[in-house]
C-alpha cells in the first residue's frame, strides 16, 4: 500500500491530482490517505505526528509524505527507510522522529527526474512517481547517505507543543504519554488539567488530558472543543507539572 500524509488539504485538487498519478503508475496498488491537514509548512510538528501514526501500517508500506515549504528551492528529495517501513518526501526534518525511534534506518537522495516537473508541485510530478516505482519494486535512481546527514539532532525526542487539532477540537501534542506519570497535571492555555482514561469519566464541559489513541498525550474537553474553550492551536506550548 501507499500512504499519504499531506497538508494538501482536503478541499482542492492537490490530494486527488495524487492520486490520479499513483492510480496511473501502480494501479493495483492500495492508496490510503491518512492525513491531508499535517500543520500547514510545519515539518517539524508533522515529524512527531507523523511518527505516532505510522504504527498501525504493515511493515513494507510505502509512505508519500509531503509538508514542503521549501518545494522548488535547494532542499532535497528523500528516500529514507526505517525498521522496514519507506518515506519519500522532502529533506526537511519531516522524517527526523521516525528515523529517531527506529532501530535500522537507510536513506538516499533521489536522483531521477520526470520529463517535466512544476516548481511548486513536486508531490504529483516527482514524490508520487516515486513513491510508485518503490511499490513497484523498481530501483529509484539515486545515492545512498549517510543517515546522520539529514538529522534533527537539536530536536527533542517529545515535543511539549500541540501539533494538531482534530476535527473534534481535541488538542494533540508530541508528547508520548508514556513517559507522563498518570499523577501529573498539565498546564495549557493557562489552566491546569489533570489525566483521565477517557471521556465518560469526567463531567461534560471538564477539560482533561489522557493517552489518545496513537500514545500521544491529548488535551481534550467532554463533549466540547479544547481548541475553543482553552485557545489552544498548533505550536502552543505545555507544561508537565510532575
Amino acid at each position: 500500500m501507499i500512504v499519504l500524509f499531506t497538508d494538501f488539504g482536503g478541499s482542492g485538487p492537490y490530494v486527488g491530482q495524487i492520486e490520479a498519478v499513483l492510480a496511473r503508475d501502480a494501479p493495483d496498488v492500495r492508496v490510503i490517505n491518512l492525513l491531508d491537514d499535517a500543520p500547514a509548512y510545519d515539518a517539524m510538528h508533522s515529524a512527531y505526528l507523523l511518527a505516532a501514526l505510522v504504527g498501525v501500517f504493515p511493515s513494507d508500506a510505502v509512505f508519500f509524505c509531503v509538508v514542503d515549504p521549501g518545494v522548488g528551492g535547494e532542499r532535497g528529495a528523500l528516500v529514507v527507510e526505517a525498521d522496514g517501513r519507506r518515506y519519500v518526501g522532502p529533506d526537511n526534518g519531516l522524517f527526523e522522529i521516525v528515523l529517531r525511534r527506529a532501530v535500522e534506518r537507510t536513506a538516499w537522495t533521489v536522483t531521477w527526474r520526470p520529463p517535466t516537473l512544476s516548481p511548486s508541485f513536486h508531490g504529483r510530478d516527482l514524490f508520487a512517481p516515486v513513491a510508485a516505482q518503490i511499490v513497484n519494486g523498481e530501483a529509484v535512481p539515486g545515492q545512498s547517505i549517510d543517515v546522520g546527514s539529514i538529522r534533527r539532532p537539536d530536536w527533542p525526542d517529545d515535543l511539549d507543543e500541540i501539533v494538531y487539532i482534530d476535527h473534534y477540537g481535541n488538542a494533540i501534542t508530541g508528547r508520548r504519554a508514556e513517559t507522563v506519570p498518570a499523577t501529573t497535571v498539565i498546564e495549557a492555555g493557562r489552566q491546569r488539567i489533570s489525566r483521565a482514561t477517557t471521556f465518560s469519566e469526567v463531567e461534560p464541559g471538564t477539560p482533561f488530558w489522557y493517552e489518545n489513541s496513537s500514545g500521544l498525550v491529548e488535551i481534550a474537553v467532554n463533549q466540547g472543543r479544547a481548541s475553543d474553550g482553552l485557545g489552544l492551536t498548533i505550536g502552543d506550548a505545555i507544561a508537565l507539572d510532575r
